[in-house]
């Protein structure tokens, strides 16, 4: 790690491991380069590995001499990353490793995503595994593929493959917080054909750009009612036939299915763009003042762009209507976790043309029939335009057990080692611990991890210190657990 930002930061072990996956790609559904990586290294250090059907990886390390009877601990991350770039980022996410700075205490990606979203929670069990100085018992460390596309991973787990009946899930970004419950969710996927009509004679064609949002966590953020930019540009366009007639050629915005979208873009054909400009600055003093202390950086745009085909009258007005009414942000908060979001939805992506066209949302929620319930309706409302849309993916949340026994491990711990009281939340994101639970019942789970702020959006950043501990409250853990014998 030396010549490097790495170089110098504690514990060593840890961010080794880290820079490895900061070095190596990996986009869902593309981890194999990674995988095989991780895999060579674990058979160098004397681990069993397994590869699963679905592309998982499972490594198993044998107890602590002595500590064979101790209860086995399954330690859980996700190996993929949500790949999110500002619009003036040349990275190439499939090729470019991703180089992050040190900035105040916090380890930063700079124009893009950091992958500390779930980088750092392989690296802390990678470390687990390498450290001998460590005392624990049996060890599974399970490392999942295509978690941030569709948990495509855990979905995919089998039955019978896991041993350990405790599972500690490093996936969580608020460090001296205990998670122990989370959303499921689903997606809504909505398609349509259509046929373009020739740009008409002598009309002049601009692309309009709403950029500077935040973004962010489409779980975790939604209730901060950030920007989203599909829902706003919608909207300025709603606005915009009352001023000046137009005809709509693209309409695309957002890049990840659960990251709230910061940039959305759309090319019109006008028969006369003399007070577009003027027009597209009132609007934008209009967002700045209603986004005042959310998204105040929110700017609108437009140049000159080229286009032979518009949209037909019919096809316009369906996606631009429905985008409008289609539902986006938080539907309900929980009654019995008060400050939690029980249900919510992010509209993602979009991507139009004049040959049709596609959209996305993200249904989330801590019961699964109101996360059933919200697709249906979002079903619904395209299907009065005959729009195809279907409601595909669905995982289950992870429902909380205030009576863990793990749990009131790791709080002992934390109150011993740390001198102050952990806190116990329940997330409104889609961790694996639901869909694991629920192929394994019985399973003990409680997930904790470093502070990260500003997961799934470009500047994420991970706090130095926090992963310190967060290791040194591993460590403590595992030691603990490895004093008992069949027993929490």
């Amino acid at each position: 790690m030396s010549n490097s930002v790495f170089a110098g930061l504690q514990p060593a072990i840890v961010w080794q491991h880290f820079a490895t996956l900061c070095a190596t790609p990996r986009m869902s559904k593309q981890e194999g380069a990674l995988r095989q990586q991780i895999q060579a290294w674990a058979e160098a250090h004397g681990l069993a590995v397994t590869v699963d059907a679905a592309g998982n990886l499972l490594l198993r390390k044998p107890a602590t001499p002595g500590r064979e009877a101790a209860p086995g601990v399954v330690l859980q991350a996700h190996l993929d990353m949500v790949c999110q770039k500002n619009g003036d980022s040349a990275h190439d996410f499939s090729r470019d490793p991703i180089v992050p700075i040190q900035r105040e205490g916090w380890l930063q990606a700079v124009g893009t995503t950091l992958g500390a979203d779930n980088g750092i929670g392989v690296a802390l069990i990678l470390a687990a595994l390498e450290d001998t100085s460590l005392v624990h018992g049996p060890l599974e460390a399970l490392l999942t593929v295509d978690e941030e596309a569709g948990m495509g991973g855990a979905r995919g787990l089998a039955p019978g493959l896991l041993q350990g009946r405790l599972m500690l899930n490093l996936d969580t970004e608020a460090w001296g917080e205990f998670y122990l419950g989370c959303a499921g969710g689903l997606d809504v996927d909505v398609q349509r054909e259509d046929e373009g009509e020739p740009l008409p004679d002598g009309w002049t064609v601009r692309r309009i750009a709403l950029r500077g949002l935040r973004g962010g966590h489409s779980g975790v953020d939604i209730h901060e009612e950030r920007g989203n930019a599909i829902k706003l540009l919608v909207n300025v366009l709603h606005d915009l036939a009352g001023a000046l007639p137009y005809r709509l050629v693209a309409l695309q915005g957002g890049t990840a299915r659960n990251a709230l979208p910061r940039e959305a873009f759309a090319t019109l054909a006008l028969p006369d763009a003399g007070g577009l400009g003027a027009w597209l600055e009132r609007r934008q003093r209009a967002l700045r003042e209603w986004l005042r202390d959310v998204d105040e950086g929110v700017t609108l745009t437009a140049e000159a762009a080229q286009a032979e085909c518009v949209l037909d009258h019919q096809a316009q007005f369906v996606w631009l209507a429905s985008l409008h009414a289609a539902p986006h942000g938080v539907r309900r908060m929980s009654r019995q976790l008060p400050g939690v979001v029980e249900t919510s939805n992010n509209l993602g992506m979009v991507d139009i043309g004049p040959a049709g066209g596609r959209c996305n949302f993200m249904v989330r929620s801590l019961v699964d029939g109101a996360a059933t319930a919200l697709a249906d309706e979002i079903v619904s409302l395209f299907a009065l335009s005959g729009s195809a849309a279907e409601a595909s993916g669905q995982y289950p949340g992870w429902r909380p057990n205030p009576d863990s026994a793990l749990l009131q491990t790791c709080q002992a711990v934390y109150r011993r080692d740390f001198a102050s009281e952990s806190t116990v939340q329940v997330i409104h994101a889609g961790l694996e611990c639901g869909i694991i639970g629920a192929k394994y019942p019985g399973l003990d789970i409680v997930s904790f991890g470093p502070t990260i702020r500003g997961a799934h959006a470009p500047g994420e950043a991970v706090e130095i210190a926090a992963v310190g501990r967060c290791w040194d409250l591993l460590k403590a853990i595992l030691g603990e657990l490895a004093q008992r014998e069949g027993r929490v």
